[in-house]
């Protein structure tokens, strides 16, 4: 005999969460509504633009909320009027109320971008490549009041490469939370979903990154460097300064040769790239952002720049 659909309502926000929302549409169980952000203005016209979610659950045909509250006793009887047997979480940018997490039979199930309980927080992503982790990954959480506290349900890890960025590792751990939610879900229909708490004694915290977390400190190992340019990327990204200007910096690879040059001084400048001395180690910067520029790789830049060996790049 097998089990009935589970009628699932949805809360995230951004492209990351959209994915989990895709595994679920195309999965066995039944979304019964969508809970995402208001529209946000964007760019440089200030246009409001729908979060991902909301795209794609217009797409679904699928009911959806964007409150500015949720923390209101109306608002949990709006969302109990789907009759929710679980309620899915994926990066939805808001502290859930206890109205919310204890409106469905099943609770809510939060998929996080990270192996818990490391990396609690707004960007776990960024934080496991800028601390070098060698596994990273997701978990399927059963959500309590705290922040990425709950216990775990379910994990699944890869390994980064030296070339991941934040950038080619959102996609991958966003296919993964999907694939792994709905493997969460086949258990918990089967009544066979086992909770593990965390040990709270190893826990980090992965913060929002900003602007200023991009400044290279040059003392610092070229590993060390090399995994901030890569967390980092695309945003906000690790920059220094050349002549007061902004240099942002991408596509490093670690050089495990020796300088007694100054860090942050420019060793060599050819088509292969910048070559810096660091805190031990030197780095190779293959792709750069001059301030008011485009990303470029250092071949085009230099067609119209001439970089001297013995430049300082300073923090």
């Amino acid at each position: 005999m097998t089990n009935p659909p589970l009628r699932i309502l949805f809360m995230g926000t951004p492209d990351f969460a959209a994915a989990t929302l895709q595994a679920l549409l195309s999965g066995p169980d039944t979304v019964v509504a969508v809970v995402t952000q208001p529209d946000r203005p964007k760019g440089r016209g200030k246009k409001l633009t729908p979060p991902p979610v909301k795209v794609l659950a217009q797409q679904a045909g699928l009911p959806i909320l964007q409150p500015t509250k949720i923390k209101t006793e109306e608002f949990a009887e709006e969302l109990s009027n789907y009759a929710p047997d679980v309620i899915v979480v994926t990066a939805y940018g808001r502290i859930l109320p206890p109205s919310i997490l204890e409106l469905a039979p099943h609770g809510c199930i939060n998929v996080h971008g990270s192996l818990l309980p490391a990396h609690r927080g707004a960007a776990p992503i960024q934080w496991a490549l800028i601390n070098d982790d060698k596994e990273i990954g997701v978990t399927i959480m059963q959500m309590d009041e705290g922040m990425d506290t709950g216990d775990m349900l379910l994990t699944a890890s890869i390994t980064p490469d030296d070339h991941d960025t934040s950038g080619t590792l959102f996609p991958k751990l966003a296919e993964l939370g999907g694939k792994t939610l709905l493997e969460a879900l086949a258990l918990l229909k089967q009544d066979k979903l086992s909770a593990t708490p965390q040990d709270h004694s190893r826990a980090t915290i992965a913060p929002m990154l900003k602007k200023e977390d991009g400044v290279i400190d040059w003392s610092k190992t070229a590993r060390e460097i090399h995994c901030l340019i890569r967390g980092l990327d695309p945003w906000p990204s690790a920059y220094c300064f050349l002549d007061g200007k902004r240099f942002r910096l991408f596509a490093p690879e670690v050089l495990h040769q020796d300088s007694d040059a100054q860090p942050g001084t420019l060793l060599k400048a050819d088509k292969r790239g910048l070559l810096f001395a660091t805190g031990r180690d030197c780095l190779l910067i293959k792709e750069v952002q001059p301030e008011g520029k485009k990303r470029m790789a250092i071949e085009s830049f230099l067609c119209g720049h001439s970089l001297k060996p013995g430049l300082s790049f300073s923090s």
